[in-house]
């Protein structure tokens, strides 16, 4: 029983498990049915037909759609409806209509707009319906922004365009811009990019010329005059196909095409050029060295085959509407109908689809006659979204994908040069390479060369039929003068001092200024205006800054190139060099009786004495068991030391050295003596011939270790420096306004209410001390600077006045300027000498070192000589009492008269003794033979057994055994 309540228990479960797979299988064959792929796809267009480019986009975008749909390995069986709306291109409010009746059509994604003006207004419905909406043409930085998360750019945004104006720019050398460009939403951002990407590289927009989107031509030639009065000569021109050419012409008439002017059109003029190809003899005149950007497309098979096919698909069409000009955006519209076929493909593989639903937000709005009811929302776009992002194809336009930015990767631009009838290529521009001559695409499997010299572009012919670099400025025609700054100094007139009754200036510093004008290829207008009271000296610290406020265009005058000055302006070639140095009153230095002790200090007297004992001593040694000059009594010894030691020094020494050990070292040390001597000789003549003055100051750092007051010309640089460079306290130092104020402080002295010494700028010291003997220069320049004139940052008058300065100082010029106001004739103190410094040891340590050395190499090797002469020929001079035993004195008495003795007496001494042996062994042996029987009786046996035992160390009676 249990067997079968168990069975068929069994059957029930079975049972259950049926009905749910069934009902499973049910289920999901619904939700498949639920996910067909839709047999048709509606995707819109939205671009003005009727204009040339319009037609043309809508040639590209229906071979696209054509392409696609006979394609089944894209889509499959689903086709690609296309919806083509008319774009009234730049009126917003109608574009709005325009875009709602696209969408009511349950279109999943709208190509277009055509501009950005349109895209910045239909991209809020895009986001409100989920409809992506992608444009090649709609180039405005601005759009790609998460405000409009659907506005989908499938072309090189206007950001990249304007970086790679930015680097032509910069690559020439320009530094001010004028942006010519409508007042519209891409003008405005197009050029707000620019002006960011020039300022990265030190670069700016100086003046903008926006004009209206329905400017007429005399609101157009007004703004141009505006242009023409500007200083810079750049332009760069950011307007829409519209406009055309009607710029170029308008400027021409104004004279604006001539030489000495750059023009730069971003892609909206080399998209004019391509349409409207070919242009008439007189456009072409309009534009004669004109440069512009179009998008580079890598040329590849696809590309030819889609070309050829353009040729066929649009020769029909010009017949009846005029020709249709390529232009890179039409491989980009039709890139863009493939890349939205592929994220299709990749939609629905993922699984979903397209579904449409009602707006919450506008089922409230009842009783509206606008039935904005029809508009649905599109439930799967952000899906659609990810999907297009997520493209990776190869198309007509080359690669096709997105970066991590979610911007179109690898922009890049051919850069284009109008001339005769054509143009031709000058270079290309990629955010990769930045500026070349090769192509991109050849460039990207290569490592980055950021490198200035990579950066080359081929010969430009510019504006004016000239292939000479255009300078990119001018002096503004609008009558305005540069307004120079000008010191009114105190002191020191023959620097800068102003005309009387007049509103001129004059001196050193004015001179050159106006020679350098004088040399510049163009004319400068300014005007002098004086910077100061009369009454002290002004800061110039202060008038290079009010350089920076727009006070004063530029400042000549006696103004130092400081650290601090060159944060805020640039200045020219230094034409004077002026450092600081220090001055302090002098006396006469009066002569002594020790006078000639004066060339060396006394330790270099003490080292110098002592290496005289030290080198006789050494000699001496190395001299004495060779050398019969160097032997006798100890007290001869002693005198020949002090005498030889001494008389190097005149080289009068009598004895000959005969060791090569001693006249090494004799040779060493006569070149140190004659060194020594040279030296002492010419410090003392110095001292007693030429006229001495003296100080207690001995130079800048003399002055940082004292706590006396200094002195300083009120306005220089020289206070700032003594403080934060030198660590000088601010209390010490005195300001002095005239030089008459400084020498008065000078004779005071530190401790009559004066100051101890007075800092300034050598060439005013040089005036200065024209006239004034009782004072001088003390020790040397302790700054390396010099004076130029200041200009605001990136001036280019700063670099044509420098150039013009170098000139002035090649041809003399410079020099002539100063002997005219600065020559003037010396005190005749000037010529006199500071008190001369000693001689130190630091001058000649390293001879001292060499002949040190030398001596101790010498005695060593003497050492090692005397060592193993001792051992071969002296040992045998101890006593045979002394030679067994271990008495250290023993040895070393023996070994110092081993040294003592001459070299040739221990030689012979020893060669004798060798002789003496040699006789004595072969007399030994002779008589051996016969005394060997008388050896052998007892009576000798007995006397030797008793010697042995009373003399156990005699060894006769055994060496005779």
């Amino acid at each position: 029983m249990a067997f079968q309540a168990t069975g068929l228990n069994m059957v029930k479960v079975w049972f259950l498990v049926l009905i749910i797979l069934s009902n499973g299988f049910y289920s999901n064959g619904a939700d498949m049915q639920n996910f067909t792929v839709p047999e048709v796809v509606n995707i819109g267009a939205l671009f003005s037909f009727n204009g040339s480019f319009g037609r043309s986009v809508k040639f590209a975008i229906k071979a696209a759609v054509d392409d696609v749909n006979s394609d089944p390995s894209i889509l499959g069986k689903t086709k690609l409806n296309l919806i083509l709306q008319e774009d009234t291109k730049y009126r917003g409010f109608l574009s709005i209509s325009e875009v709602l009746q696209v969408a009511t059509r349950h279109t999943v994604a709208i190509i277009g707009p055509q501009s950005s003006v349109t895209a910045h207004v239909i991209a809020h419905i895009a986001n409100e319906l989920q409809v992506p909406l992608l444009s090649f043409s709609a180039l405005d930085p601005t759009l790609h922004s998460l405000q409009f998360p659907f506005f989908i750019r499938t072309g090189h945004s206007d950001l990249y365009v304007m970086t790679a104006i930015a680097d032509f720019v910069d690559h020439f050398g320009w530094k001010d811009v004028i942006a010519f460009y409508v007042d519209d939403d891409n003008g405005r951002n197009g050029i707000g990019a620019l002006g960011d990407k020039l300022a990265d590289r030190r670069c700016r927009i100086s003046f903008k010329a926006a004009v209206s989107p329905d400017a007429t031509d005399e609101e157009i030639t007004d703004v141009l005059v505006q242009v023409a009065l500007a200083e810079s000569r750049v332009i760069v021109l950011h307007l829409n196909t519209v406009w055309k050419l009607k710029v170029f012409n308008l400027a021409k008439n104004l004279g604006m095409m001539e030489t000495g002017y750059v023009w730069i059109g971003t892609t909206f003029l080399s998209a004019v050029l391509d349409m409207e190809s070919p242009l008439s003899s007189d456009k072409m005149d309009d534009i004669q060295g004109v440069i512009t950007f179009r998008v580079y497309t890598p040329d590849s098979e696809l590309k030819r085959r889609f070309v050829s096919k353009w040729k066929n698909l649009t020769q029909a069409d010009s017949a009846n509407g005029g020709p249709l000009g390529f232009t890179p955006l039409i491989l980009y519209a039709y890139d863009t109908v493939y890349a939205l076929a592929h994220a299709l493909d990749s939609f629905f593989k993922q699984g979903n689809r397209i579904t449409f639903s009602n707006d919450s937000k506008l089922s409230v709005l009842q009783g509206d006659n606008l039935h904005l009811d029809a508009l649905n929302i599109f439930n799967e776009g952000p899906s659609l979204r990810r999907s297009i992002y997520g493209v990776n194809m190869t198309g007509v336009t080359g690669p096709f994908s997105y970066t991590s930015d979610e911007n179109l990767a690898n922009p890049a631009f051919e850069i284009i040069n109008v001339i005769g009838t054509g143009s031709r290529k000058i270079g290309y521009w990629s955010n990769y390479s930045g500026l070349s001559v090769l192509p991109p695409d050849t460039l990207y499997s290569k490592p980055v060369n950021n490198s200035r010299e990579s950066k080359t572009l081929l010969p430009v012919i510019w504006p004016g039929d000239t292939d000479q670099k255009p300078r990119g400025w001018v002096f503004p025609n609008s009558g305005r003068l540069l307004k120079i700054g000008v010191p009114r100094r105190v002191n020191y007139h023959e620097f800068v001092s102003p005309v009387k009754g007049t509103d001129m200036f004059q001196g050193f510093c004015i001179d050159v200024f106006l020679a350098a004008v004088d040399l510049l290829p163009y004319a400068v207008p300014y005007k002098f205006v004086p910077f100061g009271d009369g009454r002290i000296n002004p800061s110039a610290t202060d008038l290079v800054r009010r350089i920076t406020t727009g006070e004063f265009d530029g400042a000549v005058g006696d103004i130092a190139i400081t650290t601090e000055r060159t944060r805020m302006v640039d200045f020219t070639q230094p034409y004077i060099e002026s450092g600081l140095v220090v001055v302090a009153p002098v006396r006469k230095a009066e002569s002594n009786a020790w006078a000639f002790l004066s060339p060396f200090t006394p330790m270099m007297w003490a080292v110098t004495a002592m290496f005289f004992l030290f080198v006789g001593a050494v000699v001496w040694i190395l001299e004495h068991r060779v050398n019969d000059d160097f032997r006798g009594p100890p007290k001869k010894q002693v005198v020949t030391i002090l005498w030889f030691s001494f008389s190097t020094m005149f080289y009068s020494h009598r004895e000959n050295t005969v060791s090569t050990l001693g006249r090494l070292v004799l040779i060493i040390w006569l070149f140190v003596v004659l060194i020594v001597n040279s030296s002492y000789t010419a410090s003392l003549t110095s001292i007693l011939t030429v006229q001495q003055l003296y100080s207690p100051i001995k130079g800048i750092e003399s002055l940082v270790n004292s706590k006396d007051p200094i002195g300083y010309t009120q306005g220089s640089f020289a206070k700032n420096y003594l403080i934060q460079e030198i660590g000088i306290a601010e209390s010490r130092l005195v300001p002095l306004n005239t030089p008459e104020e400084a020498a008065n402080a000078l004779k005071k002295g530190p401790h009559g209410g004066g100051v101890s010494a007075y800092i300034d700028e050598r060439s005013y010291i040089e005036l200065f001390l024209s006239s004034r003997c009782d004072f001088t220069v003390i020790g040397q320049e302790f700054t390396r600077d010099g004076w130029g004139f200041a200009f605001p940052r990136d001036s280019p008058l700063a670099v044509d006045l420098s150039t013009a300065i170098l000139e002035m100082a090649e041809n003399g010029d410079l020099q002539r300027i100063h002997d005219k106001w600065l020559l003037r004739s010396a005190c005749l103190s000037q010529g006199t000498k500071l008190e001369v410094e000693r001689l130190n040891l630091q001058s000649f340590w390293g001879l001292y070192l060499l002949c040190g050395f030398a001596c101790f190499i010498a005695l060593l090797i003497y050492l090692i000589q005397v060592t193993r002469q001792y051992f071969k020929h002296g040992s045998d001079e101890l006593d045979p009492s002394e030679q067994g035993s271990s008495s250290g004195s023993a040895r070393l008495r023996s070994f110092l008269s081993f040294v003592d003795e001459k070299e040739e007496t221990v030689k012979s001494r020893s060669k004798r003794r060798q002789m003496e042996k040699i006789s004595y062994r072969s007399s030994i042996g002779s008589s051996m033979s016969s005394n060997k029987d008388y050896a052998q009786s007892s009576p000798y046996k007995n006397f030797c057994a008793n010697d042995a035992q009373s003399s156990p160390h005699t060894t006769d009676c055994a060496n005779e055994a």
